[in-house]
């Protein structure tokens, strides 16, 4: 992408305006920003032609680098009103952390065709788990023992790292599966998010590092100019999201969000097939 400032400027906006979206759906539909941040970028690095073999990379660790910031504020929210169990968290935040390091791992090796499909897998599944359950469905009565919630919070903090999502997307309907606290839940996401935000970013500029084609202000696979802009903007629609919640049905946000990633998650299997073949 040609470095002149009237693109540079543009690719500001835009992915100002990326903030603004994901950072009101954060707010309005209570998951992190990563679930939209990932594939909005993917398509804004597209609109500016970056190559298609980095586009999910750099779309994965930049959205990887905005939840650090959000997250410490998220921490510190829920901490003040006691919703984060750090019981749970001496157990996960190892296990999270070795599934952190296997996501670098592989996305070091892995192609984008590969992490576009991952994430389009995974959305999928999320959007039937939001389309499909009722709010409160909790079909398990309590979490499995140590070695079972091990295999989750691996399992969590892998896909985490290879989507470029947060915490709250898959621990909190985990979690919610096995009728564990929703408050909680997300209070203790926050935590698990940036335990794979931070790893993850790392490993994502290592794996980036002196790649060619890469945009403006890269750090490896991180955008520091898009990381910046999306941090800043969402950080102020967030609040806004969060106060539009309270005036719609949770049944209607849970199937305008389950819809969302419907079509984002369409959009990103076709994408990859397109890459395989």
């Amino acid at each position: 992408m040609p470095a002149s400032i009237m693109l540079l400027t543009s690719f500001a906006l835009v992915l100002g305006l990326v903030g603004c979206v994901s950072g009101f759906l954060a707010g309005l539909l209570g998951v992190g920003g990563g679930i939209v941040v990932v594939p909005v970028l993917y398509h804004v690095l597209a609109a500016f032609d970056v190559d298609v073999a980095l586009r999910a990379h750099i779309a994965v660790g930049t959205s990887l680098a905005t939840i650090i910031p959000t997250s410490v504020q998220s921490i510190r929210a829920h901490k003040a009103k006691g919703a984060v169990d750090t019981e749970l968290l001496k157990l996960w935040g190892p296990f999270v952390g070795l599934g952190v390091l296997c996501g670098v791992v592989v996305a070091g090796y892995a192609s984008g065709s590969l992490l576009t499909a991952v994430f389009g897998v995974v959305a999928a599944l999320v959007a039937l788990y939001m389309l499909f359950t009722r709010e409160g469905w909790h079909p398990v009565k309590g979490l499995p023992g140590r070695a079972g919630q091990a295999g989750m919070a691996t399992a969590i903090g892998t896909i985490s790292t290879l989507m470029g999502i947060g915490g709250g997307t898959l621990t909190v309907p985990t979690l919610s599966i096995f009728s564990y606290p929703v408050r909680r839940a997300v209070g203790t996401a926050s935590v698990i998010g940036l335990i794979i935000a931070v790893p993850g970013t790392v490993g994502y500029i290592i794996n980036g590092w002196g790649r060619a084609g890469l945009p403006a202000f890269s750090l490896g696979y991180v955008n520091l100019g898009g990381m910046i802009a999306i941090v800043v903007t969402s950080m102020w629609f967030a609040p806004l999201g969060a106060r539009t919640a309270h005036s719609i049905e949770p049944r209607t946000l849970r199937i305008l969000f389950g819809v969302f990633l419907t079509i984002t998650s369409s959009k990103m299997l076709f994408d990859s097939y397109r890459m395989f073949f």
